[in-house]
């Protein structure tokens, strides 16, 4: 049985709980994720919502729909981006990597809208790329 993973937001008022293994991180290099970051990617796993578990801070939970049934939820107290939601997939939230607390170890990695990268960052390791959504 391995451990659950746990993160939380910068102000430390949101907290969850992943139950189960971290199989995949995904880097997406769109604008759209760019501009949620303010970085040149966005770091992601699909998670099953079933192991997603909020701790903490359900109140402060604050939702944007960024495009057309995507909804980017973050921390309205200190703005971290935590996970992406899309209602037309219930069975899964896609957790932002960077607030875990705990060490995703031996997750794959992909880099998706490589197309449409910022011209500044170059990527510089072996994963798989591709130019949209494989």
């Amino acid at each position: 049985m391995s451990h659950p993973h746990r993160g939380s937001c910068l102000c430390g008022g949101v907290q969850y709980r992943i139950d189960g293994e971290i199989p995949q991180i995904v880097l997406c290099h769109c604008a759209r994720c760019r501009k949620a970051t303010g970085s040149a990617f966005a770091a992601v796993a699909p998670v099953p919502s079933e192991q997603f578990h909020l701790q903490a801070g359900q109140a402060l939970l604050s939702e944007f729909e960024s495009s057309p049934g995507v909804f980017r939820v973050s921390c309205r107290t200190c703005g971290s981006p935590l996970y992406s939601r899309r209602p037309s997939q219930p069975d899964q939230v896609r957790v932002r990597i960077g607030t875990l607390d705990t060490v995703p170890a031996g997750a794959a990695m992909m880099h998706i809208f490589t197309g449409s990268k910022a011209p500044w960052f170059e990527i510089h390791d072996d994963a798989p790329q591709y130019d949209t959504r494989p």
